[in-house]
């Protein structure tokens, strides 16, 4: 396994809207190499979730483990939300926006179907903090961001505030 470099904001690469997978795809080592390079990835930076396109791979699938153990991996290829209910103000961070957090309203609840790492179909009710993680992981699949819930000025400190980090550390 490796480690893949993760896009940060405000790279324009972020912004592509990703293609849905071919299921056929799913059964190809590469593929599934991949799946568990984002994991590894993941769990390295330390995330709960990770979007392909943050990886600069612009495939609708993602990867998203809210287990404090590491031990509840789950995979959703080509993710579709067919419900939603009721509202939630989560603080919510990224791993493509380092140390950065803000409050985010999101659907308390929602039903996502997609296909798991082999191809097969399923349903997931979820609440709390994994209906959180799925919404925003899913937002990355069409190129938005969290920081798109902020003010336009919030937005731009944000992006000043990450591009003196980078000059600072280069």
């Amino acid at each position: 396994m490796a480690l893949l470099p993760i896009l940060e904001f405000p790279d324009p690469r972020l912004r592509t809207r990703a293609a849905e997978v071919d299921p056929a795809d799913l059964a190809t080592p590469a593929f599934q190499t991949l799946i568990d390079d984002m994991f590894e990835t993941m769990y390295q930076a330390p995330g709960i979730g990770l979007a392909a396109s943050q990886v600069d791979v612009h495939k609708r699938f993602m990867v998203i483990d809210v287990s404090e153990e590491h031990d509840a991996p789950q995979v959703f290829v080509n993710p579709k939300i067919t419900a939603r209910d009721g509202d939630q103000v989560y603080q919510e961070g990224c791993l493509s926006v380092p140390n950065i957090f803000a409050d985010v309203t999101r659907s308390a609840t929602i039903t996502v179907e997609a296909l798991d790492r082999h191809g097969q179909p399923f349903t997931l009710e979820a609440g709390g903090l994994l209906a959180v993680c799925i919404q925003h992981e899913m937002d990355h699949l069409i190129g938005k961001l969290f920081v798109d819930y902020l003010s336009p000025l919030k937005r731009e400190m944000v992006r000043k505030k990450l591009l003196k980090a980078k000059r600072n550390a280069a």
